[in-house]
């Protein structure tokens, strides 16, 4: 199961997330649900940096994928448009696929 935790602060502001595991929905490299949850986080930490501006702090390794923002964030609005764009695409594949992804919400500080 891949398990994917948000870090939130306060009610709305995603400071980040870690996402670890393999999905289990078929076999590596014909796993569609691994590709879609790889897609949106990924592609979550790419348009950070290129359409938002901001570095987030990003730590990779195989079947996991940890990113978290910097305390003084530019454009905090569009992060955060990013950031829960991507956590509606997960939600909608946690879905779909109760078996397979499971969202945990982490209050921080």
């Amino acid at each position: 199961m891949t398990k994917v935790f948000l870090y939130v602060r306060g009610k709305d502001d995603i400071r980040g997330f870690l996402c670890a595991g393999h999905a289990d929905y078929a076999q590596a490299g014909s796993d569609i649900v691994c590709a879609a949850v790889s897609a949106l986080t990924q592609g979550c930490v790419n348009a950070l940096e290129t359409v938002a501006g901001v570095r987030p702090v990003v730590r990779v390794n195989e079947g996991f994928l940890a990113a978290r923002l910097p305390e003084a964030v530019p454009d905090a609005h569009d992060a955060q448009v990013l950031l829960h764009g991507m956590l509606q695409g997960l939600r909608d594949i946690q879905t779909q696929y109760p078996q397979h992804v499971r969202l945990i919400v982490q209050p921080v500080k």
